[in-house]
This record gives structure tokens, C-alpha cells and sequence, in this order.
């Protein structure tokens, strides 16, 4: 091998090795683990028109990056860098993720939906703040769409029935949902939850699905008993078909706002309120809390039966004595007020 064959032969193994080390150092800058090594999955949170700047300042916050440089000029060569290409939401950065992956996930806007889940709700601002716990959404400018008539009437209700739309679920949204397409979320949820066979039975018992939730706000803060809640359905819908005042006294509670209140009196019983059962027939105005599917099932399949009256059993386990008569149910009463005195509740 002559001197100029060795020179060239050099050469070549060394832009060889270059060549290898150079794309050892790429693939190692695109593919290797990056995020949260030896962490712990973490979500990303990019608000609305945020820019690269602040997305880095997240990642850095958050110790999501092992090296920060590499992931920098990866979002460079993916013009990633640009502010168009700034997508908000809630991505979840997964441990050992690479810059390539990642990068393409921002950029796409890609993010992962968060579940929001509420039940056991009984105001319009406890509602306004669960939904928006884990969302972008506002708790009080919620509150303040579901207090104005305006916005209730576009969707079908007024301000009084508007909680009756939101059917208490898991549902997935995503963490940038405003308020506006909150509401209109739970419309579709709503629309969906009404078939047609729902509808239907609501109909053959002469109500309305808003009334229906009305009805199944009373029967949920009645009893948590669900074997019992098809029969309490029973008795308000005979008593409303008689023309009956409900005379339910968790609507009376409801109307005064104190909801620690154990034991009613007569004067409570007088407050006046459309709310308050004992001096209005009728349903009230609006459900005293946010039913769930069960208490809303109980009301559309109710137990037919011929009781009118009923009250808590003496023995406080949480289910009811029923009555057909008056003077039955003044003796049911009469026993369980003797409890309530034994065990000095007032």
C-alpha cells in the first residue's frame, strides 16, 4: 500500500468513526430516555398562549428533563420553537420518554384527557367548583353563566332548573375546556342520557325530564337507601296526583339554607319559600340538589303501591315506615319522635 493509498485509507476510517460517533450522539439526542428518568409519570400543564420560553420554564420546574439541551435542539429542528406551534392542554409525559416522542406530542397537541367525576352535589356553586377542579375553567365565571337567565334559556332550562342538565358521571374532558364548552358538554351528555324509552316514561307519568330530576332531588335527600327509593318515588307521585302538597322536609331545609338542621319544627315548617312543600303544592321550582342516575331511575320506575305518607323508623336505621292513612302515619311519627327524644336529638 503506497503513501497516498494510507492517506486516503486514514481518511476514510476517520470520517468512518465520526460518521458513527455523530450518529451514536443523534440517536442518543432523538431516542434516548429523556423525561423523568428513574421518575415518576408527571402531567405537563401549557396554558393558553403560552410560548416556547414558558413551556421550558414548566419542564425545568417540574425536573422533567435530564438534558435540557438536547431537547432544545430537537425542538428547533421541529420547528417546535415556534409560537404557532405552541399547543395548551395537558400532556402526560411518561418516564423515559425520548425528545423526539415528546416533541411530537406537544407539537400535535396531542394532550390526555382528565376525569371529572362529580356527585353528591347540592348547591349550583358546589357544582361550579367541582367541575372546574381539575380544568382551565373558571369556577366563578361558571357560576356566574349558570345564574343568567339569558345563557340558562339557550340551553333549554331557566336558573332555577339549569343544574337538572348535568347528570352526575365520570366524564373525560380536556384540562383547556372553557366554560362555555363545558356547558355545552354536559347538553350533549344530557341529550344522551334522555333516550327515547326515558322520555317515554317520564311521559306515562306525567312529567317532564326537568321535573323528573326535580322529583329525584327530593327522593335522593330523602333516603340513601336505593331498595327503598323506588317506593318514597311511589308516594310523592300518588300525593301529586291527588293534588297533595308533597310536604317533604328536606325541601324545607333546602329553602331555609341550613343544611345541619336534624330535627324540623313547626316554625320551620311555616318559612315561607316556593321551595318549602308544606305551604306550596306541587313540585318546587327547581331540585334541591343534583340527583344521580340511581334516584332518577327510582322515579322513572317507581313502586306502585297506595301509600301516601311515610317517615323515618324509630330504629334509625335509615329506612322508612309507609302509610296509606293519616292515622297510620301520625302513629309511625308519634314513635319516631319518641327516638328522637330518647336519644336527645333536637
Amino acid at each position: 500500500m503506497n503513501k497516498k493509498t494510507k492517506v486516503i485509507a486514514g481518511i476514510f476510517i476517520g470520517l468512518s468513526v465520526l460518521a458513527s460517533v455523530f450518529s451514536l450522539y443523534f440517536y442518543q439526542v432523538f431516542f434516548a430516555a429523556n423525561f423523568l428518568v428513574d421518575k415518576k409519570d408527571k402531567a405537563l400543564y401549557i396554558p393558553p398562549g403560552a410560548s416556547f420560553s414558558q413551556v421550558m420554564d414548566s419542564l425545568q420546574r417540574g425536573a422533567f428533563l435530564q438534558d435540557e439541551i438536547s431537547f432544545r435542539f430537537v425542538a428547533k429542528l421541529l420547528n417546535y420553537q415556534n409560537e404557532r406551534r405552541i399547543k395548551p392542554g395537558r400532556y402526560l409525559i411518561k418516564s423515559g420518554m425520548n425528545n423526539l416522542t415528546v416533541v411530537r406530542k406537544l407539537r400535535s397537541g396531542a394532550q390526555d384527557p382528565v376525569r371529572v367525576t362529580f356527585n353528591n352535589i347540592r348547591l349550583k356553586k358546589d357544582l361550579a367548583g367541582r367541575l372546574t377542579r381539575h380544568l382551565i375553567a373558571d369556577s366563578a365565571r361558571l357560576l356566574q353563566m349558570l345564574n343568567d337567565p339569558s345563557i340558562a334559556a339557550a340551553y333549554g332550562f331557566d336558573t332555577a332548573t339549569i343544574t337538572t342538565m348535568f347528570i352526575p358521571n365520570t366524564y373525560e374532558m380536556y384540562w383547556d375546556t372553557s366554560e362555555e364548552e363545558l356547558l355545552k358538554k354536559m347538553k350533549r351528555e344530557y341529550e344522551k342520557f334522555w333516550t327515547a324509552e326515558r322520555k317515554a316514561k317520564a311521559e306515562a307519568l306525567g312529567l317532564t325530564p326537568i321535573q323528573v330530576a326535580i322529583l329525584a332531588s327530593i327522593v335522593e335527600a330523602e333516603t340513601k337507601k336505593r331498595d327503598e327509593a323506588p317506593r318514597i318515588a311511589g308516594v310523592y307521585l300518588n300525593r301529586l296526583n291527588a293534588n297533595e302538597k308533597l310536604q317533604a322536609d328536606p325541601t324545607v331545609v333546602f329553602a331555609i339554607g341550613n343544611f345541619n338542621i336534624k330535627r324540623l319544627s313547626f316554625q320551620d315548617l311555616k318559612y315561607d319559600s316556593p321551595y318549602n312543600t308544606y305551604l306550596y303544592t306541587g313540585l318546587p321550582p327547581g331540585p334541591i340538589n343534583v340527583p344521580p342516575i340511581q334516584a332518577i331511575e327510582a322515579v322513572l320506575n317507581p313502586e306502585k303501591h297506595r301509600y301516601m305518607f311515610f317517615c323515618a323508623k324509630e330504629d334509625f336505621s335509615g329506612y322508612h315506615a309507609f302509610a296509606e292513612t293519616f292515622e297510620e302515619h301520625l302513629k309511625n311519627a308519634a314513635r319516631y319522635r319518641e327516638a328522637l327524644n330518647r336519644a336527645g336529638i333536637k
